[in-house]
């Protein structure tokens, strides 16, 4: 009986262990909070290293692909990466998660289930996208269709920020993947620590009122909305990083001038936004400027809105997508390498400076096998060593601050 005893009580001291470390990895007992311009996570700063998979719950939707999921979260742990930015839509197109207003494809929602899962068990946390501002995977587009067939008048896709069908059916989905209970887990998604912030929209725009007021309003409306649900996670918009009007000045720093509806600054000032992003993408926004002019640009669009984060905003920022195009002219890996490299140490200095930059995502992180998801952006880390090395350094240097 006494060894019976003493066996039962070891095996449940390894099991609560083994439970505590999971946990510890990602969120510990609690979520990840803000304290002034930076990350805290069990009482302790949090600085990030991670990337993009947008394609994670198409994949691991089919059986047949879902190992693509592990591989990559398994690589990305090798490298000591501990965030992912991915998609929590896919509006009435091939493999949908939401296939008509409401309606739901169970297989696909599993899928989510078990990237969060896999996230979870891997020690990665996820930031998880509401909605697309593109068409692909259906996007704000997506909904105005689905409006117009119920029988709303609507002229342009960017009413999808005013009309009251599509808040209404947006506001929905909001509710339904927050409250979703995991298959696998048996936490419901706003209870879980692995996720570490909902974003509204993967790239907000509404060129259409360049005042920047339809967009601010939406920001406005739907992040309470978020918060009334889950009071547990973080919330960010979204956005690329262009700035409006409520600043005067600062629209000069947007690639030609251009105002596209959003405002950094008025944005990410509404109360329940609780960290701001940049997207750089100077091959696509500054095409006919020269390798040397695209390289100042970032620089200066970098650390303006770091600096503007540290001062104005008072709430840390996330470098949420960059990278490098295989197919952007002149390309070479020294080059990726390079520009990885470069961005790497200034959020680093910033953040080992007790700055407002706590961490990077690359766009983007694929699987081996994965040749008809090419962008031209895709790393994958075992055929890519330099650069894999070199993200490898950063997690490593950011994880030394805590």
């Amino acid at each position: 009986m006494c060894l019976k005893f003493v066996v039962l009580a070891l095996a449940a001291l390894l099991l609560r262990a083994n439970c505590e470390v999971a946990v510890d990895r990602v969120g510990g007992s609690g979520f990840v909070r803000t304290k002034g311009i930076r990350f805290v996570a069990n009482g302790k700063p949090l600085y990030l290293n991670g990337f993009n998979a947008y394609w994670m719950m198409y994949m691991a939707s089919d059986p047949s692909t879902r190992d693509k999921v592990t591989s990559a979260l398994q690589e990305a742990t090798k490298n000591g990466m501990n965030i992912a930015r991915t998609w929590a839509f896919s509006d009435g197109v091939y493999r949908a998660l939401q296939t008509s207003p409401g309606v739901y494809d169970e297989e696909v929602f599993k899928g989510l289930d078990f990237v969060i899962s896999e996230a979870g068990k891997n020690g990665l946390y996820l930031i998880l996208s509401l909605v697309n501002n593109w068409k692909d995977f259906g996007g704000k587009s997506q909904y105005v269709q689905w409006a117009r067939k119920s029988g709303q008048s609507l002229s342009n896709d960017e009413e999808f920020f005013t009309n009251s069908v599509t808040k209404g059916y947006y506001k929905n989905h909001i509710k339904a993947v927050l409250t979703r209970m995991n298959t696998i887990t048996g936490v419901a998604y706003k209870d879980d620590p692995t996720i570490f912030a909902w974003e509204l929209m993967n790239e907000p725009q509404c060129r259409s009122d360049p005042s920047g007021k339809t967009l601010q309003d939406w920001v406005s409306e739907m992040a309470a909305y978020v918060k009334s649900i889950d009071s547990n996670h973080m919330l960010e918009v979204g956005l690329e990083g262009f700035y409006g009007q409520s600043v005067p000045g600062k629209q000069q720093i947007n690639p030609g001038g251009l105002l596209v509806g959003t405002d950094f600054i008025s944005n990410n000032q509404v109360p329940q936004v609780d960290f701001a992003t940049i997207h750089m993408y100077p091959e696509s926004w500054l095409p006919s400027a020269s390798e040397g002019d695209q390289a100042a640009f970032v620089d200066k669009w970098v650390q303006v809105h770091i600096q503007d984060s540290n001062t104005i905003l008072n709430k840390p920022i996330i470098l949420d997508e960059f990278g490098k195009s295989s197919k952007s002219s002149g390309y070479s890996l020294e080059k990726r390498d390079s520009y990885f490299g470069r961005l790497y140490d200034t959020i680093y200095t910033s953040a080992s400076n007790q700055g407002s930059c706590a961490g990077g995502l690359f766009w983007q992180l694929f699987a081996q096998g994965m040749d008809n998801f090419s962008d031209g952006y895709e790393v994958i880390l075992e055929l890519s060593p330099s650069t894999a090395s070199i993200i490898a350094q950063q997690s490593r240097k950011m994880s030394s601050l805590t």
